[in-house]
């Protein structure tokens, strides 16, 4: 890989970290565009570079995340499943999952019908919680069983906790806001498991690549959040629905047939 191919890689990251349309599942469909094998650097990079976008939620929300300990025991919570599904499928997840082309285009289609369906059926009521420390504890962990699901490539670790917590009764802006904060545990706990089992055994120029990706990614999600929310204040996640569906229908005609 080399410092043009990081940059790419670290941009569709820094875009598509915070949207539901996948952001590992981005990187599975950039890397063969960019005839990149999906080698044991590459899995690992498209790992950490995840940890610069999350990075941004960190700077965004800093005066939040120091202050609010309700949010943070939700966040918590709803990080449980997740981790016990990451940790003892993780040999599964990225020897047969990461760079699975077919999973992650048939992941991207259903979870586009999925959401498609979510806004034909979701109706937001006033009794929703209005702010994060107001969901229930047991909605919260219902919520990371939903996110556990997006260990799938293509699926989207910010379209099934937003789902998530669409169906466990927060407001549009709300499930938004606690998708980005679970995402602080989530990415910190994968990008330090998969550091841990790969040893660090990179080299010095492979480290480096890494880290242009991570300050890429940072950059780029720092703008990318804050439009989404406003987007997501006005509109809906239709689009995104249909979106996920063109992007597989079109790859699987253009680049698999």
């Amino acid at each position: 890989m080399d410092l043009l191919q990081a940059i790419a890689l670290g941009i569709v990251e820094g875009i598509t970290e915070f949207l539901p349309v996948s952001s590992t599942g981005h990187l599975v469909l950039t890397a063969n565009l960019l005839h990149l094998p999906q080698t044991a650097f590459v899995k690992t990079f498209e790992i950490a570079i995840q940890l610069g976008a999350i990075l941004a939620i960190v700077a965004i929300y800093r005066k939040t995340l120091i202050s609010n300990i309700e949010a943070w025991k939700r966040v918590l919570a709803a990080f449980i499943p997740t981790a016990i599904v990451g940790l003892f499928l993780y040999k599964f997840i990225k020897s047969v999952l990461i760079g699975n082309t077919a999973i992650t285009l048939l992941a991207l289609l259903v979870g586009g019908v999925a959401l498609i369906v979510l806004e034909l059926v979701y109706k937001e009521q006033k009794y929703h919680a209005e702010s994060i420390e107001k969901i229930p504890l047991r909605k919260a962990v219902c919520i990371g069983l939903f996110q556990s699901l997006s260990v799938i490539p293509g699926v989207s670790r910010a379209a099934a906790s937003i789902i998530g917590g669409l169906f466990m009764g927060a407001k549009r802006t709300v499930a938004v806001e606690f998708s980005f904060f679970l995402a602080i545990p989530t990415i910190f706990a994968a990008t330090a498991l998969d550091l841990k089992e790969s040893n660090l055994q990179f080299s010095s120029n492979e480290l480096f690549v890494a880290l242009v990706g991570f300050v890429v990614s940072f950059f780029v999600a720092l703008i990318a959040v804050r439009y989404f929310l406003k987007f997501i204040m006005r509109n809906n996640f239709i689009g995104f629905g249909i979106y996920r569906i063109m992007l597989a229908i079109i790859y699987y005609l253009l680049l698999l047939r």
